[in-house]
């Protein structure tokens, strides 16, 4: 014989898983979590580019391959060359004309081809440019070229395609959560990646890489096709419309028209680089002058990681009801300020706690600038320039990412060098010295941010309308 459940008492229970459960409040009538969730796949899909691009291959071609470490490097850095098109591609975007009227999603399985088409040719170019005698290794290195450059020009635009049909979907008063909802998506994508990456090799083979990229490319055209799925509604107005694509500058003349938008992106750069350019110095600053084991150091992509996603919840939350996307990028880039002053402190007194702590606020800074300005961004495409704001943002944040990275490991080398050289004198002749000429320029990098952020934060605009409403359990997956 059943028993009835009081009515508060379940009540009281779905409030609480509610409550419990992460970006239940991004949903809306149009929008189901179900949805936005299975969409969030394409950044499933960028992410396992990503990990196989900058970490998995990185290594596998200079330690299994014998790779010479400055062709792995110009091969790593060779997905950058699309990034600044993003813009282009956003801008296209927005005024595709198709036979069903369809806008992004065009662009969005153009972008998982490419990813297919690079991921199917690398690991056998990879093979012949490893095999240095073989007379046709310039071949390999061509074709290695050509992988690299695919892939990184799908992921682009596929990322931009993404991000531009996820703000046409979600109503503006939930796009901050949908910002967060992505960011860790894609975080996570990267976080199980590495792990299953790590776990399939972990007895190198040249017969496991071949099939690991080729799992990667089905695993890409399999994730997008699941995302894409009934997303984007056929349109046969528009379909029918006859073609209007204004030319791509005066899209932009109208889109950055009173500088806001100029401004943000210049904020963007800043930000990005002040945050990115420590990211191949953290782990080798913990074991060179801190003495950190190889497990400790290791760690420290965890207190990263945790810092992020701990910054995007938050910032959501707060976005959610009603903060302002400005705001929000300068408290991330204070927090960075302290962040960077605890890393440089803890050399001083040799400190791996506060080493720690540093490197966990520096993930928490880099979140809620990633979180404010892509909100922001997405705040200026209401004009209906939706993809060439995302493009814009996208486009800036990855060339700084890129140009920082690159910038901060050559300004330690040449710093640490002068320093062993004595050119500093015998008080400043450390490897520290190095890493800290580094973390200063982030420093002057996030104060420069913060002065440019000052006239928007003073600017008297009605404010964007964010609801935190909440969503019934029989709307989750």
């Amino acid at each position: 014989m059943s028993q009835s459940v009081d009515p508060r008492v379940a009540a009281a229970w779905r409030e609480l898983l509610m409550r419990l459960m992460p970006f239940a409040d991004v949903a809306s009538a149009d929008l189901p979590l179900r949805r936005l969730l299975r969409l969030s796949l394409f950044q499933v899909s960028v992410a396992i580019a990503m990990v196989l691009l900058t970490g998995t291959l990185n290594r596998v071609m200079v330690v299994e391959l014998g790779v010479p470490t400055w062709l792995v490097a110009t091969m790593v850095a060779l997905p950058l060359v699309f990034a600044p098109f993003r813009a282009l591609i956003g801008h296209r975007s927005d005024y595709h004309h198709s036979a069903f009227g369809l806008r992004r999603i065009p662009y969005i399985w153009f972008g998982s081809m490419l990813q297919f088409g690079g991921f199917a040719i690398m690991p056998f170019a990879l093979l012949l440019l490893a095999d240095a005698d073989n007379a046709l290794n310039l071949l390999g290195k061509i074709g290695a070229a050509l992988a690299f450059l695919m892939v990184g020009a799908g992921l682009h635009t596929t990322q931009t395609a993404g991000l531009a049909l996820a703000t046409d979907l979600a109503p503006p008063d939930k796009r901050p959560r949908v910002v967060a909802l992505l960011y860790v998506t894609l975080l996570l994508g990267m976080l199980l990646s590495a792990l299953l990456f790590g776990r399939l090799l972990t007895h190198f083979s040249q017969q496991l890489l071949i099939q690991l990229i080729q799992g990667a490319a089905v695993a890409t055209i399999f994730l997008n096709v699941v995302a894409l799925w009934k997303q984007e509604a056929i349109n046969p107005a528009r379909a029918a419309a006859p073609e209007k694509r204004p030319p791509f500058i005066e899209s932009w003349r109208a889109f950055s028209r009173g500088g806001r938008a100029s401004r943000l992106l210049v904020i963007v750069g800043l930000g990005t680089a002040a945050f990115t350019m420590q990211d191949i110095l953290l782990e080798p600053y913990g074991g060179q002058v801190l003495g950190m084991t190889v497990s400790q150091t290791t760690a420290l992509t965890a207190l990263l990681s945790a810092g992020t996603l701990a910054a995007f919840a938050v910032a959501g939350y707060v976005l959610g009801r009603g903060g302002n996307a400005y705001r929000i990028t300068g408290f991330g880039a204070l927090v960075g300020l302290v962040a960077f002053a605890a890393v440089i402190y803890a050399a001083t007194i040799g400190s791996t706690d506060i080493f720690r702590v540093g490197t966990a606020l520096i993930g928490f800074g880099a979140g809620f600038v990633s979180v404010g300005t892509l909100t922001a961004a997405m705040d200026l495409a209401d004009g209906g320039h939706s993809g060439l704001a995302l493009g814009a943002w996208g486009a800036v944040q990855a060339t700084a990412n890129g140009v920082a990275v690159a910038f901060g490991g050559s300004m330690r080398d040449i710093v640490s060098g002068l320093a062993e050289d004595g050119a500093f004198g015998p008080d400043w002749a450390g490897p520290v010295i190095g890493y800290t000429s580094v973390y200063m320029l982030e420093i002057v990098l996030l104060l420069v941010t913060l002065v440019m952020l000052v006239p928007l934060l003073l600017r008297r605009e009605p404010a964007v309308k964010r609801s935190a409403s909440k969503i019934g359990l029989d709307q989750l997956p």
